[in-house]
Order: structure tokens, then C-alpha cells, then sequence
């Protein structure tokens, strides 16, 4: 793997799981704002994930950075959706209540966006943006059950108001799919993609 990867997010998630991954390297947040032209969720998060690894791209090619130069840079998007409706992370209790009480008893998606830029052997710059969806089964929870959840600080910083990896743990009644994908990046997916681009570069 390069010594130069940049992850264009300050999720602590998709740090931690490219830390599992073996990787090094260097959180730079993207700033840019996000502008969407579909609203379906895996077109959504393709965008946004471009975007994200772009914007901090060219600030890294325009030496706005301390770091000057990349081999790789990572942007990901995360997104819940059910019946195609995008959930993002709640603005409030009652916004986060209203989204588990959206998904409980029922199927949802989680879709992830990743974008790799990689940079070649020759400076020449090759590009791969792709998306993983996860059906993930919550199970019935009732009006005592969700107020709980959402009365503690948990829904508030993720999408859909809910983390797979936290206590909402106990309402998951089974997955169809990459599992990292849901936690917010398929890092199986990721490597293997960035592998072969790294073979073309």
C-alpha cells in the first residue's frame, strides 16, 4: 500500500477500520460544500464521496496543505435510506425518534460512496468511485424503546440516527452484506479496488 494515503474524512469509524486495514495514514477533512444532483441513494453517495475526495485533492495539489503530495486520497459518504428516502443524521430528539420509528421492524439500506484517487508512477492521476449496499433487518422496538435510544447521545453524529457498532447493537436482527459498509466504509471493497488501480497506475 502507499505510504501517502490522505482520508478525506474525519469519521473516527473509517479511521479505526483502516487502522484494521494495516494502512497509515493522514485524516484531512474535506470543507467543501456538498451539492447533489439525484436523490437516489446510491447516485447520492457516489457524488458526495467525489466530491469530498476532490475538494481535498486540489487542496493538497495547490499547497494548501502541510501535506504536499499524495499517493491516495480517500473520500467516503454514508447514507440510510428506507423506501428510497434519504436518512441523514438528526437535527433533534424528536428528528432522531422519528427516524428509528422509521426503521424499526422493518429492512433497511445503508449505502457507502468511496472515491480513490490515485496518483501513478508517471504523476499521471487515476480515479475509481463505486458504492456497496447493505440490507440491514431492526427489530420491532416499541415507544418506551426508542425514547431511550435516542435519549442518549449516540443517534446524533450518524446517519439514519443509529450505529451498528453501538448499543442499537441489541435491535439488529441480521444483516445482508458487508457489515463494515453499515459501520461507514467497505474496507474489503476499498483495498481490493484500490489494489487493482494501484496495478494500472
Amino acid at each position: 500500500m502507499s505510504d501517502r494515503i490522505i482520508l478525506a474524512s474525519a469519521s473516527p469509524r473509517r479511521s479505526e477500520l483502516l487502522k484494521q486495514a494495516g494502512m497509515q495514514f493522514t485524516v484531512i477533512p474535506s470543507k467543501g460544500k456538498e451539492t447533489v444532483t439525484s436523490t437516489h441513494p446510491a447516485e447520492v453517495v457516489e457524488e458526495l464521496s467525489s466530491q469530498k475526495a476532490w475538494e481535498v485533492a486540489d487542496r493538497i495539489l495547490r499547497s494548501e496543505e502541510e501535506v504536499t503530495d499524495f499517493d491516495v486520497v480517500i473520500g467516503a459518504d454514508t447514507v440510510v435510506a428506507a423506501d428510497h428516502q434519504i436518512l441523514g443524521k438528526p437535527a433533534d430528539h424528536e428528528d432522531a425518534a422519528g427516524m428509528i420509528g422509521m426503521l424499526q421492524g422493518r429492512v433497511h439500506q445503508v449505502y457507502t460512496g468511496v472515491t480513490l484517487i490515485v496518483k501513478g508512477g508517471k504523476g499521471n492521476i487515476l480515479t475509481r468511485t463505486f458504492h456497496e449496499c447493505t440490507d440491514v433487518d431492526v427489530c420491532p422496538m416499541s415507544d418506551d424503546e426508542i425514547e431511550a435510544y435516542v435519549s442518549t447521545p449516540e443517534p446524533y453524529d450518524k446517519a439514519g440516527a443509529y450505529g451498528i457498532q453501538g448499543s442499537f447493537a441489541i435491535y439488529i436482527s441480521g444483516i445482508h452484506g458487508c457489515y463494515y459498509n453499515v459501520v461507514g466504509l467497505p474496507i474489503s471493497r476499498l483495498v481490493h479496488e484500490l489494489k487493482d488501480l494501484k496495478l494500472q497506475s
